[in-house]
C-alpha cells in the first residue's frame, strides 16, 4: 500500500527525472531514477523507508515471539519423543582395564550423573554388517517374486506344474541357500565378541528425566573440551548413522573442504549468470556483435529473448543449485538430516544472493551505463543512480517466472515423476511398489522465498511496481505449499520451529541491503542529509538482530531446565515417566544391530500418505 499508494504517484508525477529524456526503459518512470537530483520528494522515500523498515522489525519480533511460544508448546506435546531423553556423546576415551569403550560410559555417567543415567548404546564400526544385511533383504526380495510368479502360474491355464518347477525350484533354491548363509554371517558378526572388537568413540546415552538430559547436553563434562563432547540426540528416524562414522576430530577438515568447494561452485556460476544477463542486454550485444541485429528480422522473438529467455534459463541452472548444496552439507558430518539441511538451507540463500542478485545487478545494470560513463564522465552518478532501478525489468520476470514455472512444476513433480520412472525400470525393477513420498525440500524451498523477499524489500522503495508482482508471487506459493504440505509431502523429522531463525536473519538481511541502497541512492541523487539521516536506521536494525539473539535465539538453540523440569513433573502426575525414559534407549539401536528377519521386504521410513488400513 504504502508503494503503490504513495511512492508511485510521488515517482511518476515529478518532472525533472531522467526518464522523461530516456526512452530505452519506460519503467523508470515509475522508479526513484525519476526524481530530480536534490528534489526535496526523496524526504518522501525517506520516510516510506523508515516505516516500512520500523514496521518490519515490529512484525520480525511479533513473529518471533509467537512461534518461540509455538516451539515451547510443542515440545510439551511431543514429551514422550525419546530424543528428549537421550544424549549423543562423542570422543569416548578408550579403557585399557577391559579394552572397550562401553564400561568408560557406564563407568563416568554414573559416577558424574548417578541420579538421572539410565543406560546407554555404544555404536559399532557395523559398515560390512549393513552391507550384508541390504544383501540379505534384496535376496529375500527376488525370493518373493519368484514366489509370486510361481502362484501366477499355478492359476494360469497356459503353463502346467512341471513347466513351473523347472524353470524356478532352482532359482528358488539358490537364494534360499544364499540368504540362509548370509544370516549366519550376520549373526556372527553379530555377537557380542565380535562386535567389542569394533565400538567406535559415540554413544547414546537415555537419562530417567528430561531434566538430566538437558544439564548433561548441555554442560562441559570434563576439563578437556575435547573428551566426552555432549549434545542432545536428534530423533532416532533423523540420525544420519554413517557421519557418526566420522571421527570427531576430522569433521573440521570436512567443513574446510565443503566451504571450498561450495565457494568453488559460486565462482563458476558466474558464468551462466553473466552469460544470461548477456542475452538480458541486447541492445549491447548488436553494438559490439552486428550480426545479432538479425534477431529483428523474426516477428517477437527480440522480446522472448531479452525479456522470458533470460529467467528461464536462470531458473533452470539454479534448480539443480540446491541439490548439490545438501550432497556438500552431508560430507560436511552433520549427524542429522535436520541439521544437514538446515546447513544447506543457509548455503543455498547466500548462493542465491551472490550470484542471482548481486551478479546480475553487476553484469546487467551497472555494466550497462559503463559505456556511456566513459564517453560522458560527468554523467556517471546519475547513470549509476539508475543502475540498480535499470534491472527491475528482470527482477519482475524473474519472479514472475519462478512463480507461474516454478508453483506450476511444484505441483506436477516431473524430476521426481522421471527419477521414479528410471528407477522403477531400469536398476530398481521391483524394488518397492508401494507408493511413497518425499519430504519437503526445506533447503530448496526457504531459500527461494527468502531471495524473493530480499528482492522485494531492496526495489520496495526504488521500484514499487515491482511489488504487486510479488503479492501475486507469493499468494499462488501460500496455495501451492498449503497443499503441498498438506497432502503430499511426508514429515519424516521435527525441528520444533529451527528454521525460523534462518527466516529471520534472512529478512533481516533483506532490510539491511534495502537501507544500505537507499544511502547511495540519496547520496547519488545530491541529497546527503538523507542519506545521513539513513546511517542511524542501519545501525538501529543491527541492533535489533543483536537482541534477537539474545532474547530468542537461545531458546531455540537449547532446551531450557525449567521446560525440562516441568514436562517431567507432568509425566510424574501422569505416572508414565518411567515407561517413557525406559523405551527412549531401544530406539537408538544402531542399524548393524536389527534383527536379521526377511519375512516381508522392509518397510521406508517414509511411509505412503494412504495405507491398506
Amino acid at each position: 500500500m504504502i508503494g503503490l499508494v504513495i511512492l508511485l504517484p510521488v515517482n511518476y508525477s515529478c518532472q525533472h527525472g531522467l526518464s522523461r529524456s530516456r526512452e530505452s526503459h519506460s519503467m523508470d518512470s515509475f522508479t526513484i531514477s525519476n526524481i530530480g537530483r536534490g528534489s526535496n520528494r526523496l524526504w518522501v522515500h525517506f520516510a516510506c523507508l523508515c516505516f516500512i523498515s520500523f514496521y518490519g522489525l515490529f512484525l520480525l519480533y511479533k513473529e518471533y515471539s509467537w512461534i518461540l511460544e509455538r516451539r515451547i508448546q510443542h515440545l510439551s506435546n511431543v514429551r514422550h519423543r525419546p530424543d528428549q531423553f537421550t544424549i549423543l556423546v562423542r570422543e569416548i576415551p578408550f579403557c585399557d582395564e577391559h579394552k572397550a569403550r562401553g564400561c568408560r560410559v557406564d563407568h563416568f555417567f554414573s559416577k558424574h550423573h548417578p541420579y538421572a543415567y539410565q543406560s546407554y548404546q555404544i555404536l559399532y564400526d557395523g559398515k560390512n554388517v549393513e552391507e550384508l544385511l541390504r544383501q540379505a533383504s534384496s535376496i529375500s526380495r527376488k525370493i518373493e517374486q519368484l514366489q509370486q510368479r510361481y502362484d501366477i502360474k499355478k492359476h494360469s491355464k497356459l503353463s502346467t506344474i512341471c513347466d513351473i518347477f523347472r524353470e524356478n525350484i532352482a532359482k528358488k533354491g539358490m537364494y534360499e541357500e544364499r540368504l540362509q548363509e548370509l544370516c549366519h554371517k550376520i549373526r556372527y558378526l553379530q555377537c557380542e565378541s565380535m562386535l567389542r572388537q569394533k565400538e567406535l568413540p559415540v554413544a547414546f546415552v537415555s537419562f530417567k528425566s528430561r531434566w538430566g538430559a538437558a544439564l548433561a547436553a548441555q554442560t562441559q563434562q570434563h576439563m578437556n573440551p575435547l573428551l566426552w563432547i555432549t549434545e542432545f540426540a536428534p530423533e532416532p528416524k533423523d540420525v544420519l548413522w554413517n557421519n557418526l562414522y566420522t571421527p570427531y576430530q576430522y569433521l573440521v577438515f570436512h567443513k574446510i573442504g565443503v566451504f571450498i568447494a561450495a565457494t568453488v561452485l559460486t565462482v563458476f556460476f558466474a558464468i551462466p549468470v553473466t552469460a544470461v544477463q548477456g542475452i538480458a542486454q541486447l541492445e549491447n550485444i548488436k553494438k559490439w556483435f552486428p550480426p545479432a541485429r538479425a534477431v529483428q528480422l523474426i516477428p517477437r522473438l527480440n522480446s522472448i529473448l531479452t525479456g522470458y529467455l533470460p529467467s528461464v534459463i536462470l531458473n533452470t541452472f539454479i534448480y539443480f543449485i540446491p541439490y548439490a548444496m545438501v550432497s556438500m552439507a552431508t560430507l560436511e558430518g552433520c549427524v542429522s538430516r535436520s541439521k544437514k539441511e538446515i546447513k544447506a538451507c543457509s548455503m543455498v540463500f547466500y548462493f542465491l544472493v551472490g550470484n542471482v542478485f548481486f551478479l546480475s545487478l553487476l553484469s546487467g545494470s551497472l555494466l550497462d551505463q559503463i559505456g556511456e560513463s566513459v564517453t560522458h564522465p560527468r554523467s556517471f552518478p546519475s547513470h549509476l543512480a539508475g543502475a540498480v532501478s535499470a534491472q527491475a525489468n528482470f527482477f519482475i520476470t524473474y519472479i514472475l517466472t519462478d512463480g507461474l514455472s516454478g508453483f506450476s512444476l511444484e505441483i506436477l513433480q516431473p524430476g521426481l515423476l522421471i527419477w521414479h520412472f528410471m528407477k522403477s525400470h531400469t536398476f530398481g525393477q521391483g524394488v518397492n511398489k508401494k507408493p511413497y513420498l518425499y519430504p519437503l525440500p526445506y533447503y530448496r524451498v526457504i531459500p527461494i522465498v527468502s531471495l524473493a523477499i530480499l528482492i522485494g524489500m531492496v526495489y520496495a522503495i526504488i521500484t514499487p511496481l515491482l511489488l504487486p508482482f510479488l503479492i501475486v508471487y507469493f499468494f499462488l506459493g501460500y496455495v501451492v505449499y498449503i497443499n503441498q504440505i498438506q497432502d503430499v509431502y511426508e514429515i519424516v523429522y521435527e525441528t520444533c520451529g529451527q528454521y525460523w531463525p534462518l527466516i529471520h536473519h534472512y529478512i533481516l538481511i533483506a532490510i539491511i541491503l534495502m537501507q544500505i541502497t537507499m544511502i547511495g541512492l540519496f547520496g547519488l541523487k545530491s541529497k546527503p542529509a538523507a542519506s545521513i539521516s539513513t546511517i542511524p536506521l542501519v545501525l538501529t536494525t543491527l541492533l535489533f538482530n543483536e537482541y534477537c539473539k539474545i532474547r530468542f535465539l537461545p531458546t531455540f538453540c537449547h532446551y531450557s531446565i525449567q521446560n525440562a523440569m516441568e514436562n517431567d513433573d507432568r509425566d510424574e502426575m501422569e505416572g508414565v515417566m518411567g515407561a517413557t525414559s525406559e523405551v527412549a534407549i531401544n530406539a537408538y539401536r544402531p542399524p548393524c544391530l536389527r534383527p536379521v528377519g526377511f519375512a516381508s521386504p522392509e518397510p521406508s521410513s517414509i511411509e505412503p500418505l494412504v495405507s491398506s488400513t
